[in-house]
């Protein structure tokens, strides 16, 4: 069964019904790539109807869609209806993805494993399959290969070494992302637009050079698209993020080391809610490489479930505040300074002090 095939299973529309997938959103426009293969064109420039937003309803790259009033001429329709999504995605902002790809640089620039260990926490949190692939590996030695692979063996990931220059380990990556909806991330300058470009041949990214004095890459990727592989599947490029946001509990955290998660496959902590820190009985605590990382990442947790719990407490300083690029902490303004106050409230205030005042004159008078 084909990846068209399959998604149109999924959706079961009826037969006058025209579903597709949105590969790319620009402003208020969606382009839509219908399943259907028989229709006069396949791609289309779409408007969304005014009762999703009403509703509320937003659209993303990679909802399935419902489509009505095609014009074949003007390659032009409307998007009537999102249908439910099976994962979502924040940052990048793309819905129904089966995987992430996560793409480092063996060289220029080199891998900093701190920085690899906060995009593979990242790409765990998120709960879909993870794949890592080192690419430049041609600018890097056998040996330099062999101690990353067992390196990362031994943190629970198989990479997959590939080479644009060279055209080795491309073949292997194809058949991982095939019939699959892909999201590809990782740093700026590691070779994910030329990647692509190498892939998929019809398709003409820009690529950057990568600083010299820094070994930094500049953003190519400026929005979220998706790309249609030759054999079926859709492949995201993401724009390059030099450090992703870790957003989660204290409790949460160990289940994105897939080191944390052997450990407990056989035996458990004395405590089930072991954070593995300092507490006795834990099996976690040892000598392994990412642990100091794990120690790392956890004070970023605890502090992270500090400030929500000032979220929920009407007396905390600051509050969270979702809106666009993710959580953000804000001042929390005091209600009795920044509030205005109730007509009601005003008016019990006055009967209360014209009472307090009555009584005074009594008590002069007696």
């Amino acid at each position: 069964m084909s990846f068209d095939d399959k998604i149109l299973e999924e959706d079961q529309p009826d037969q006058t019904d025209l579903v597709g997938t949105v590969l790319a959103v620009q402003a208020n426009f969606y382009w839509v790539r219908l399943h259907e293969k028989s229709l006069p064109k396949s791609l289309l420039l779409c408007t969304r109807r005014t009762r999703l937003k009403k509703i509320g309803q937003r659209v993303m790259v990679g909802d399935r869609v419902l489509v009505e009033e095609p014009d074949w001429n003007g390659d032009r329709g409307a998007i009537s209806q999102v249908f439910p999504r099976k994962s979502e995605l924040d940052r990048p902002p793309i819905a129904n993805v089966d995987q992430i790809l996560l793409v480092f640089a063996l060289a220029s620039p080199k891998i900093e494993p701190y920085q690899l260990s906060q995009f593979l926490v990242k790409s765990e949190s998120t709960g879909m399959a993870v794949t890592l692939a080192l690419s430049k590996s041609d600018l890097a030695s056998i040996e330099e290969q062999e101690n990353w692979k067992k390196r990362l063996d031994e943190w629970g990931y198989r990479p997959i070494f590939i080479s644009v220059h060279e055209r080795f380990g491309l073949d292997e990556l194809r058949q991982y992302l095939n019939h699959r909806i892909t999201v590809a991330s990782g740093p700026s300058g590691v070779g994910k637009s030329s990647l692509i470009n190498q892939i998929i041949p019809s398709v003409d990214l820009r690529v950057s050079a990568v600083s010299g004095k820094l070994e930094k890459g500049r953003h190519t990727t400026r929005h979220v698209e998706l790309f249609e592989l030759p054999l079926g599947g859709l492949l995201a490029d993401t724009p390059g993020f030099n450090q992703p946001d870790l957003l989660c509990l204290p409790q949460e955290l160990a289940q994105y080391f897939p080191e944390i998660r052997q450990r407990l496959t056989d035996e458990s902590c004395q405590f089930n809610n072991c954070l593995h820190r300092d507490e006795p009985g834990c099996i976690v605590r040892g000598d392994w490489e990412r642990y100091e990382y794990y120690l790392d990442f956890l004070e970023d947790a605890i502090e992270y479930e500090t400030q929500l719990m000032q979220q929920s407490d009407p007396d905390a300083v600051l509050k969270l505040k979702s809106k666009g690029k993710g959580v953000q902490l804000e001042p929390r303004l005091e209600a009795k300074k920044y509030r205005r106050e109730s007509r009601k409230n005003q008016q019990q205030s006055l009967r209360k002090l014209d009472i307090e005042k009555l009584m005074q004159s009594e008590d002069s008078d007696e």
